[in-house]
């Protein structure tokens, strides 16, 4: 039997658990006697020992039932036992508990068969009622509680649109346990008898309280604040939940008090039928999808289409006989609910004020921002929407280098001078991880001594990364605004929407930060900082505000933005995004100019299918989003634990971890691995609570070059054609495996097959090589691990597109087209040529972008100056895509005649 501490989770264990109490129990059934009897019996009581202090926490099977089947265990009820075990795993595996009564009891067999619920059609799923459970936080007996059960379900009426069951646990800190890995629950009631401690100490739940209460002194509470603390922190660990207390304190002494998220508080109340109502209206305000009901009821109606799209209604296909297969293929509803009218109970993206309107402010509340807008077309243009919107001509951006293309594409639409910021190389991968605070806050101080500090508009930075670095985005946020306190930040948090929906990561994500900063800084304690820092650090002294931690002023302004790729991590449909919206002076500077970039990027022509699965993506996180991106860490990091530990992989395979992939003097906590063969796991808390940059748990990456093959060849030739298993990134030696919030354990399993099948396949090949083919192998494993060109930094701006030579800024705009003029462009191979007129003397300038796939971001952009670094690192890349630069003529450059540059040829022909 696996121990709580091979578990990453208490839920983990929990599945695990009833997984193999049902193993067990049948083998004991079918083996009664003898020393497998035996041992089956200590594996059954240990199983019952691991669960008796989580059942507590769920509806399924309950408390009552847990103990009943203790007790057939107690007095030798195999048979019963083996039977009650079984429908109770079944039901957890396959959700059955959620759609029906599960009986237990082996005189009622009836329905065993259905216990599957995979057997049912995704019609039926669809019209069962949604089932979730409520926490009831008091401290009763068992009998009352009996009682408080009973009195909550008899409120329950067939027409309810929903069902839930209801869990009693009697403290807060129970409560807090509960929420954070009861993924059914959707409602906590908090009544006047809780007490504060929990009598389970069992290290895998109590963990979870000292990353909830880590700022708040609970100890100090008196019991008449236990309820609304207990509000409180509900609203920060799962704000979407719905909390409601119920307090015998008068109306005066609640009022005014600080409770989260709490929809209601009830004044000696027990009235049932009112809570439940109450219950049911909220789990409702999170079920409505505004938008997608909308379209839903549209395709009923019967209309005649008079407008464009013929595909409208299915009219073209339906009537055709030649593409009768695409109509086979998607179904009548895509078909139905296509059109381009805005009216019908429809709405207009461009200028919502119906559905759309609606169904972006419930965005806006699930993901914490004040306003949210919708994309049809990704996050691509959700960055040029939000440059073109806040930035100006001649204004200066900082720009993470190695951010995604379209960021470089939005600073020539809005003529911006970009000052580029380097990231820490990690050469020996040949990947970059992300800006150190030291690089931002250098950059912004040499732009306040040359006095330009009033030009500086946006820091656009990337969290997470392709990679999965993760930056302190509070931290940075706050340093930044204590030398400029009215920066706009821009975080592209493309790969990084699911985030917010578990407490651990959503410390760390733009809306999130705005919102504590917010908080923060209306409170005299921020002011108190800022005075006591102006004391100690002479404010104009550059070394002192690069070794210091600094603190923001109270006057500064929170202006933050953040785009989302919601079908990267989350449910919709391609190029379903989202742009998050935290900006003091949104709504008197900028919502004019953002309207129009709006306009300007999004199609007068979106497609309602993809704002339909926003709407209902949204609806998912708010409802279930918890319990899926747990899930999704879950099978991360049994990935980890899985190749980390095999005999077999561990010849050719690496899992990179945290300290291979953030240098040490960015963690703090000194984590180096979340998990270690030899430790075991690490709680994660403890490094995304203080490190500069973090490591996103749900990417693994897979140094691969101990198999001789470089990455892009692994992904393409072994993993994709042979296996079909899909991925994205690669690098010269590592390829890259993201989770989701779609993948299974059963997914997880396969690739670890596919994983250990080619290393056996590597072994025997080499075991059956010959010398020269040995060589030949470890030559290229060599090449791959050890012989990596260094990754090369930004090199410079060519001085005819900078302003001077005292700060770094370039004019992009300028650069991109001047190049449209072919007269002013030239062609150099990489062969020769380039290092002749580098070693002539002559500044060779880059008329492109050109953007390596990997690592799929510009290493040279228009009007940057090319290095020799560069030219080693672009003749190491042995990648086929590679935009921007055509092998058969060579690297696109500026003319000097182009540049204002005369050659001493010229020089001597005008003389």
């Amino acid at each position: 039997m696996k121990t709580v501490s091979d578990h990453y989770s208490a839920v983990q264990m929990r599945s695990d658990s009833w997984s193999g109490l049902q193993q067990t129990t049948s083998e004991l059934v079918r083996k009664p006697t003898g020393k497998s009897a035996a041992e089956n019996m200590k594996l059954i009581s240990d199983y019952f020992d691991a669960l008796s202090v989580t059942e507590e926490y769920w509806a399924f099977p309950g408390v009552h039932a847990f103990d009943a089947m203790r007790r057939l265990f107690d007095h030798k009820k195999f048979e019963d036992l083996e039977f009650s075990v079984r429908r109770v795993a079944r039901a957890l595996s396959s959700g059955a508990y959620r759609r029906r009564s599960i009986p237990l009891d082996r005189e009622d067999k009836d329905n065993e068969e259905h216990d599957d619920e995979a057997l049912l059609s995704p019609e039926a799923r669809a019209l069962s009622k949604p089932y979730f459970e409520i926490l009831v936080v008091d401290s009763l007996g068992e009998q009352q509680s009996r009682w408080l059960r009973k009195s909550i379900h008899d409120m329950r009426r067939t027409d309810d649109a929903f069902h839930y069951e209801s869990v009693v646990v009697s403290s807060l800190e129970d409560a807090l346990i509960g929420i954070l890995f009861n993924h059914n629950i959707q409602a906590v009631v908090i009544r006047p008898g809780l007490t504060l401690k929990s009598k389970n100490a069992l290290p895998i739940l109590k963990k979870f309280l000292a990353r909830v209460g880590e700022d708040e002194d609970v100890d100090a509470l008196k019991p008449e604040e236990y309820g609304p603390e207990l509000c409180r922190l509900i609203a920060k660990v799962r704000p979407e939940l719905d909390a409601y207390l119920i307090t015998d304190r008068s109306v005066e002494e609640i009022a005014g008090m600080e409770l989260g998220l709490c929809r209601r508080v009830f004044y000696n109340q027990e009235d049932f039928t009112e809570l439940h109502l109450n219950i049911l209206r909220g789990v409702q305000s999170r079920y409505s999808t505004p938008f997608f009901s909308a379209l839903k009821e549209y395709s009923k109606q019967p209309t005649g289409v008079f407008h464009a799209m013929p595909i409208s209604r299915g009219k073209s296909i339906s009537r055709s006989h030649w593409i009768q297969d695409m109509g086979a293929f998607y179904g009548p509803n895509i078909f139905m609910a296509e059109t381009s009218a805005t009216s019908g109970g429809l709405d207009s993206l461009l200028e919502p004020t119906g559905p759309i309107k609606k169904a972006q402010e419930l965005a806006s509340r699930a993901f914490g921002s004040r306003q949210t807008f919708f994309a049809t077309n990704g996050t691509s243009t959700c960055n040029k929407v939000v440059v073109q919107a806040l930035v100006k001509p001649d204004d200066i951006v900082l720009v993470d280098r190695d951010c995604h293309k379209s960021h470089h594409y939005g600073m020539v639409l809005s003529g911006a001078k970009v000052v580029y910021l380097d990231s820490y190389p990690l050469s020996e991968y040949s990947m970059y991880g992300a800006v150190p605070i030291r690089e931002i806050k250098h950059q912004l101080l040499a732009l306040r001594d040359a006095g330009k500090l009033d030009q500086v508009r946006m820091l656009l930075l990337t969290n997470c990364t392709f990679d999965g670095i993760v930056y302190d985005v509070e931290r940075v946020m706050e340093e930044c605004l204590a030398i400029k306190p009215d920066l706009i930040f821009l975080w592209d948090e493309a790969w990084f929407a699911f985030a917010r929906f578990t407490p651990t990561y959503r410390q760390r994500t733009g809306m999130n930060a705005a919102n504590n900063l917010r908080a923060k800084l209306r409170t005299p304690e921020v002011e108190a900082a800022w005075n006591e820092q102006v004391k100690r650090i002479d404010m104009n002294d550059n070394k002192a505000l690069m070794e210091n931690r600094l603190v923001p002023p109270p006057h500064a302004r929170v202006r933050v933005y953040s785009t989302q790729s919601t079908h990267k991590t989350l449910t919709s449909l391609r190029q379903g995004s989202m742009i998050h919206v935290n900006d003091q002076d949104f709504k008197g500077e900028v919502e004019q100019s953002f309207h129009e970039a709006y306009m300007t990027h999004t199609s007068t022509s979106p497609n309602y299918q993809i704002i339909a699965s926003l709407d209902v993506g949204r609806r998912q996180v708010e409802l279930e989003g918890y319990e899926f991106v747990q899930r999704q860490i879950e099978a991360a990091m049994s990935m980890r634990k899985a190749i980390s530990t095999h005999p077999v992989l561990q010849k050719y395979f690496t899992v990179l971890a945290a300290g291979d992939i953030i240098p040490e003097e960015f963690r703090e906590s000194g984590v180096e691995s979340y998990y270690d063969p030899e430790q075991g796991w690490t709680d994660m808390w403890e490094c995304w609570s203080r490190d500069e940059f973090v490591l996103d748990a749900s990417r693994v990456t897979l140094a691969v070059g101990g198999t001789g093959w470089d990455g892009d060849t692994f992904k393409t030739k072994i993993l994709m054609d042979k296996y079909g298993i899909q991925i994205n990134k690669t690098s010269r030696n590592t390829v890259l495996f993201m989770t989701n919030i779609g993948t299974t354990r059963s997914s997880v399993a396969y690739l670890i097959e596919a994983l250990v099948e080619i290393a056996n396949e590597l072994n025997d090949l080499y075991d059956d090589a010959s010398k020269m083919e040995r060589l030949s192998f470890e030559k290229r494993v060599k090449t791959l691990n050890e012989d990596l060109p260094p990754l090369p930094d930004f090199s410079r701006f060519h001085s005819s597109f900078r302003t001077d030579d005292v700060t770094p800024e370039g004019d992009i705009r300028r650069a991109f087209f001047l190049s449209y003029d072919e007269d002013n462009c030239d062609y150099l191979s990489l062969e020769g040529e380039v290092d002749a007129a580098i070693k002539a003397g002559r500044e060779v300038v880059s008329a492109s972008f050109i953007i390596p796939y990997p690592p799929g971001f510009p290493i040279l952009v228009p009007g940057q100056v090319v290095s020799t670094e560069i030219l080693a690192f672009m003749r190491a890349l042995d990648v086929s895509e590679i935009h921007g630069y055509r092998p058969d003529l060579g690297l696109r450059v500026f003319t000097d005649e182009s540049l204002g540059i005369k050659t001493n040829a010229k020089k001597v022909a005008a003389e």
